[in-house]
């Protein structure tokens, strides 16, 4: 069977996949992404460039899409190349969020399409209108907001079936679509991440904190609101006050991310050191940036508190991996967060509850063996639910192969996504 990868940061969420799928010699693999996508050993990567482009002429509530038409115009060429080669596949899979499948049905007629159903934007109580501290948009913003979405529904209407991670983020999407998509997270690697007492985490620096330290771990791609680092920075006072011997190392980049910018143009890391900076020692608070992979693992090892903060959005890994390697996770009560954590693998607080915040931290540093079967609880959940090779896997490979008796939307109909081309996976064939 030959399938294609179609992701921009290839590999991200489709890392176990491509992975799994390269092991069978009979697989034929590639990926299209762009400068940013990382190779994956047996899969041919073809990389495209993406232009800057002047889109002040665009009305403004057209340049997303004008951008990821430009887009999906350099994934044209790079398919292109690809099919010159003799390689047209069998299945494709791929991410909608920045246009890239636009050109997929027309270019592949013949093969089924999964599209990666992560997120749909709405103007409440989501990555938009949660937050009464940020103002909400307006009618023009709104209706802006609405047409992020035109590229995934375009993916949705042209793919055979789409794959969600969580149950709440496959709800985001309007309800028409929602037998169309299967739910299945891409799992974690369980093995590779677990619990280790001999971890150690080097400080900028220069010392290692290790077993015996007091240590409460935040982590987010880019520090922003939408990640709740706000309201942590603001529980930090309490909390440092508390326990003098805590160490706070914060994990994560001073990039724009998903949500609202910080105020004057600046990082969150700095507008928020700015409104509590005087209140905390901050000898005790390691900003540490984006670290190797190696190096989160260990501070996911070694952390006596975790503390994973989101607004509705999408669940990030590093919830899972944080209770693979057995943490004790302390979690934002919003709706993604509510499927993996509960009162047995976990602890929920309201988002904006500082205080409470500050309290179930300072209570959990402050009676580690209390928690002690919650932090091995966390971590059967994430290996009984999410383990990429044992369960999610073969879930995905299931789903793709139509084996389920209850799937609804992939029928043996002519020209259904079955019969097109799916029989080609158990049958180690393909037209």
């Amino acid at each position: 069977m030959k399938v294609l990868f179609v992701h921009n940061n290839f590999p991200a969420q489709f890392k176990h996949l491509a992975r799994s799928l390269v092991r069978d010699p009979e697989n034929s693999v590639a990926a299209v992404g762009t400068r940013t996508a990382r190779g994956v050993g047996g899969v041919r990567l073809l990389k495209y460039g993406v232009q800057d482009t002047d889109t002040s002429v665009t009305h403004p509530f057209a340049r997303r899409f004008d951008m990821e038409c430009r887009r999906a115009e350099e994934v044209l060429y790079a398919l292109t190349t690809l099919q010159s080669s003799g390689f047209v596949p069998d299945l494709v899979i791929a991410h909608p969020g920045w246009g890239e499948t636009l050109p997929l049905r027309a270019m592949f007629r013949e093969a089924g399409i999964v599209t990666y159903c992560e997120f749909y934007y709405a103007a409440t109580n989501r990555d938009v209108g949660f937050d009464p501290e940020f103002p909400v948009p307006g009618l023009d913003g709104q209706v802006g907001l609405h047409l992020k979405n035109a590229s995934t529904l375009l993916a949705l209407a042209d793919c055979d079936i789409g794959l969600s991670p969580t149950h709440w983020q496959r709800s985001t999407y309007p309800a028409q679509f929602h037998e169309k998509i299967r739910v299945v997270h891409d799992g974690v690697d369980t093995d590779a991440i677990r619990p280790d007492p001999a971890a150690r985490f080097r400080l900028p620096s220069g010392r290692y904190l290790g077993a015996g330290d007091e240590v409460v771990t935040f982590v987010s791609r880019n520090l922003e609101p939408l990640r709740g680092f706000h309201v942590f920075m603001r529980a930090l006072p309490s909390i440092l006050a508390a326990r003098p011997n805590a160490e706070i190392v914060i994990i994560g980049g001073d990039d724009a991310g998903y949500g609202v910018r910080a105020p004057g143009g600046g990082s969150w890391r700095k507008a928020m050191l700015d409104e509590v900076g005087p209140y905390i020692d901050r000898k005790r608070v390691h900003f540490v940036g984006r670290v190797p992979y190696k190096a989160f693992v260990s501070a996911l090892q070694l952390s006596s508190a975790h503390v994973y903060w989101t607004y509705p959005f999408v669940l990030s890994w590093s919830l899972l991996e944080a209770m693979s390697a057995g943490g004790l996770v302390i979690a934002s009560d919003t709706e993604p967060v509510r499927e993996v954590i509960d009162g047995d693998t976990g602890l929920l607080v309201p988002f904006f509850d500082v205080e409470r915040l500050a309290e179930t931290v300072v209570d959990a540093l402050s009676h580690p063996r209390r928690f002690k079967q919650m932090r091995a609880r966390a971590r059967q959940r994430v290996v009984e639910h999410y383990d990429a090779e044992r369960v999610c896997l073969p879930r995905i490979m299931s789903i793709l192969k139509d084996e389920s008796p209850s799937s609804s939307a992939v029928t043996d109909a002519p020209g259904s996504f079955r019969t097109r081309r799916v029989r080609a996976i158990s049958s180690g064939t393909a037209d």
